[in-house]
């Protein structure tokens, strides 16, 4: 039976290369992210590419979203071997810290926080039986370095990572590894970084660029090699 890596936050910049990288591994592949029409074509792609690639639509953001679209992997592609979260789209912005509302919080730490939660209690069972599988996420530097005027979505991203690296070291000796990796640069090709790419008139970017295979490459070694428990990139 092949491996199944669902990919949760399959947009097109890192999503899209993870689900590459790991398809040529020979992993079957589930899609997940908000938009219907974006997922299927992404799925579309991939598939021709000779990489099984189902979409699951789904608000991540929603209470209970998360362990249901882990059901509706399961019924349709049998079990999951490794999980990817990183849903960060170009709607989970920067906010100064003094002007961040419990509201705005709230909403980061049911998308950043609570829904991988959830993610993780749903695939941990099986994970543990098997004594094999991944979970990786993706965050932002903010997750572990806080800088002035960029709140919002750092703290529950904060919270998160305290979470990963305390699974990190519980579930190693159940042959089960949990891997992080902090992006400290803009994504080439993501929701974030077209944005601020514009037209050909467009503003120089003040900000570093990564490709998003470079990041792909070091959370496939995370999974393939169990280390290391995190890295940064660029460092």
């Amino acid at each position: 039976m092949s491996q199944v890596i669902a990919v949760f936050g399959a947009g097109p910049g890192l999503g899209s290369a993870v689900a590459r990288r790991f398809g040529r591994e020979g992993f079957e592949v589930a899609l997940v992210a908000r938009r219907p029409a974006p997922l299927a074509a992404l799925a579309d792609e991939l598939s021709a590419d000779g990489i099984t690639a189902r979409a699951f639509p789904a608000d991540l953001s929603s209470r209970g979203g998360a362990s249901d679209v882990v059901e509706r992997i399961r019924k349709e592609m049998g079990r999951i071997d490794t999980v990817y979260y990183g849903p960060v789209g170009s709607e989970v912005g920067f906010t100064p810290a003094r002007s961040l509302t419990s509201a705005e919080l709230r909403a980061n730490v049911e998308l950043l926080t609570l829904a991988p939660v959830d993610i993780v209690q749903a695939v941990l069972p099986e994970m543990t039986e098997r004594r094999s599988g991944a979970i990786l996420f993706g965050f932002g530097t903010t997750a572990a370095q806080p800088k002035a005027d960029r709140s919002g979505a750092g703290p529950a991203m904060a919270a998160t990572r305290n979470y990963a690296h305390g699974l990190a070291a519980e579930l190693s000796a159940h042959g089960i590894h949990v891997g992080s990796l902090l992006i400290s640069a803009l994504i080439e090709g993501s929701a974030a970084h077209t944005a601020l790419a514009g037209g050909d008139d467009a503003a120089p970017i003040p900000y570093p660029v990564v490709e998003p295979d470079t990041l792909a490459e070091a959370l496939w070694t995370m999974a393939a090699e169990g280390s290391p428990v995190e890295t940064q990139l660029p460092s």
